[in-house]
């Protein structure tokens, strides 16, 4: 009961964050004045608080799953790495399954010095395989003073720290094009019930509610675990995502009927299930705010990293792209998160060097400073972020401490939650084109899960 009430209460910390982007609190401000600088990452100097040793002329490199705008933002936390101790460290750009692109460079002799892992389960895998390196002891320090019990506990396998996260993601999170809510006469949903009015609302005025990236399963794994905690509860959800209930539980029934209220009906989803199914994440963003009054999309459902898509528009945070917690389906409003975590595949000075930068406040600061990203490290000042949209949810994440749940497909072994095109991606990718099969779909999802947790 403890857990469910510390997640009320971060659900609360949430609603705030609809009624500060009405306000326009989180719009860029053309002044300057009362925002960070973007370039230096920081909303007030602060005394370093990690201790780095000299690297002068060691090679490091880095494999992330990121593109764009985010692969370019961590890119300057790294050459601030090399400013302060003369390494160089080169991005390697990696793809999904993260951890068989890994095997490749670990059978072909050159694994990265660090890996940043999207999936507890593949870090899991990275232990087993006798892949990763234990952290040492300057960042477990940094651990210790930085980050709270649950996302030292998500970095460790059998009592070993192997993981540091760098990046944590609130993916219980609606934005919506306020232009189009405004047309429609529509306001922000705080239910199920009253989300899938909403959308028949905006639908009504001629613009299609809901922008569905289809096209990348894990979109739609993180709508299933936002209606599954919300409708079962977080001791359910835990069940599950060990695999101690089966997917053929009858709450998993409720949670895809549930689902399938909005997956049902092409007239709530931008392009219908065929369209939603060739649509890639970043583009189920940016069609929901582009297109003047009539966009492609009025919502758009995913974490708080939306924020880079939207700045690729020409959408303004809390003026013209708004943001409203994901609707209570139960009692309350699921809280959800995802993250990055640095796992050294090389041992070496210059690794945990790395692992420290990454688990201090310093590294934190720079990342938070480019918008898109929220960071576990609970002593990060929030004026480091560039708006108060994104304040107020770093603050939410911060303090529902350990009671937020862990996106569940990747606590699950990659094969079954981490695989495009495979696993519970590809089912439920199904499922979006035929949501009335919903026995159908269970007994899939139990047999892949059955395969996966056993192997």
């Amino acid at each position: 009961m403890r857990t469910t009430h510390r997640i009320s209460r971060a659900a609360v910390v949430f609603t705030a964050i609809g009624t500060l982007a009405l306000t326009g609190c989180g719009g860029s401000d053309d002044s300057g004045k009362g925002e960070p600088d973007r370039n230096s990452g920081s909303g007030k100097p602060s005394a370093s608080d990690v201790v780095l040793p000299k690297l002068d002329g060691e090679k490091l490199s880095v494999a992330a799953v990121w593109t764009g705008a985010e692969q370019a933002n961590f890119v300057k936390v790294l050459k601030e790495f090399e400013k302060r101790t003369g390494a160089t460290v080169t991005f390697v750009p990696a793809q999904d399954p993260i951890i068989n692109f890994l095997g490749t460079k670990i059978a072909g002799g050159q694994p990265p010095d660090i890996a940043m892992i999207p999936q507890v389960g593949a870090i899991q895998q990275a232990a087993e395989k006798k892949w990763a390196k234990p952290v040492g002891a300057e960042a477990k320090a940094q651990l210790t003073k930085n980050y709270a019990k649950v996302w030292q506990d998500l970095g460790s396998v059998d009592g070993t720290q192997y993981a540091v996260y760098f990046k944590a993601a609130n993916k219980s999170l609606i934005w919506y094009n306020a232009k189009a809510f405004e047309n429609a006469g529509a306001s922000e949903p705080k239910t199920w019930k009253d989300f899938l009015a909403t959308a028949e609302t905006v639908s009504a005025s001629g613009v299609a509610p809901v922008s569905v990236g289809g096209a990348d399963g894990w979109t739609l794994t993180d709508w299933f675990e936002n209606v599954y905690l919300s409708q079962a509860g977080p001791e359910k959800y835990d069940q599950l995502a060990k695999h101690e209930i089966k997917w053929t539980d009858p709450s998993v029934k409720d949670a895809l009927i549930s689902l399938a209220e909005l997956f049902g009906k092409p007239s709530l989803i931008a392009g219908g299930a065929d369209g939603a199914l060739q649509t890639e994440f970043p583009t189920s963003v940016t069609q929901t705010f582009t297109g003047g009054d009539q966009p492609k999309a009025a919502m758009v459902f995913e974490g708080d990293f939306v924020a880079v898509n939207i700045a690729q528009t020409k959408a303004k945070i809390g003026t013209d792209a708004k943001v409203f917690p994901f609707p209570a389906v139960g009692p309350e409003s699921p809280l959800v998160t995802g993250g990055d975590a640095a796992v050294a595949l090389k041992d070496g000075k210059g690794a945990q060097a790395l692992l420290t930068w990454l688990g201090s406040v310093d590294a934190a600061q720079i990342m938070a400073g480019q918008g898109g990203f929220i960071s576990p490290n609970k002593a990060l000042d929030p004026a480091a972020y560039p708006n108060e949209v994104q304040r107020t949810m770093a603050k939410a994440l911060v303090a529902a401490g350990d009671a937020v749940r862990f996106d569940m497909s990747d606590q699950a072994p990659q094969s079954f939650g981490g695989t495009p095109g495979k696993g519970e991606w590809k089912i439920l990718q199904d499922f979006l084109k035929n949501p009335k099969d919903i026995a159908g779909t269970q007994a899939r999802l139990e047999s892949e899960a059955a395969k996966a947790y056993k192997s």
